[in-house]
This record gives structure tokens, sequence and C-alpha cells, in this order.
């Protein structure tokens, strides 16, 4: 927003083409891949780092999800990808759901609280963003030449 960096962003017209829109079609096109041609090996796994990718595209801007029209810089956004690679993280490395144990449920009962706490308090820190950060946001967006 300050301008320090070059814009490297694509344009259309007066209009910014955000990254959400690349992760939203990577999504779309690893879908098809997988649902139309069925790959297996190699193909598979590029088609799951395209995927990631795709994904990471998508959730970074999730505080545009929240807020249509708001300021583009959210905290929304990075915490979003902080619990989506949580999530996913704990996935990859959780044995199959036949070899669970009563540890793997208490576990995953310990981190839905966890996380439902967090999403309550991250509601909570949009009062605070509200009121204290976002009108800062806005006055360096005002004051940037475009």
């Amino acid at each position: 927003m300050s301008r320090r960096i070059p814009d490297l962003y694509l344009h259309l017209g007066e209009t910014h083409v955000h990254h959400l829109n690349y992760g939203i079609f990577l999504l779309a096109g690893v879908g098809a891949y997988l649902l139309f041609w069925h790959p297996i090996g190699r193909n598979l796994e590029i088609a799951a780092i395209i995927y990631g990718s795709g994904m990471a595209l998508t959730f970074d801007e999730f505080g545009m999800w929240l807020h249509l029209g708001g300021s583009y810089w959210q905290r929304a956004s990075l915490d979003a990808i902080t619990v989506i690679s949580s999530v996913f993280g704990l996935i990859t490395f959780a044995p199959s759901l036949k070899r669970f144990r009563f540890q793997h449920w208490a576990g995953t009962a310990v981190i839905s609280i966890a996380v439902s706490v967090f999403f309550f308090m991250l509601i909570e820190s949009f009062k605070y963003v509200g009121k204290v950060v976002i009108p800062v946001l806005q006055e360096i967006e005002v004051e940037s030449p475009p």
C-alpha cells in the first residue's frame, strides 16, 4: 500500500486481479483433471502440489471473503492460512481411521476445542481491528499515490 515495492500485480484496466482468482482457477483445473483423467504416480503428486498452491492462493485472501469490499490487508487472511496449514499438517501425519485409538480421539477433541476457542477469539479480535487498525490502514491507502 505504501508503494515501496514495485507493482508486479496483474491489472486489467483499473481492476487489480487478486491472486484469489488464480487459486480458484488452479483448484478448478486440478479438480477437472482429477475427475476426468484419474492420474496415478508422479502425475498425482504434481496434481497435489498444484492443488496445494491453489488452496494457498485462495485462502490467503480469506479476509476478503469475510469482508467483501473491505481493506485489502486483513488479519483474517493470515489467521486462515495458519489454521488451514495446521489442519492439513495434522491430517497428513494422522493414522488412518481404522488405526485410531483413544489417545487419537482425545487429541482430536482437544484440537477441536482449541480451534473453536481460536475462532471465538478471532471474531472478538475483529471488533478491535475495526476500531484501531482499519482506520490506520485506510489512511495509508488514501495517502499512497496511485
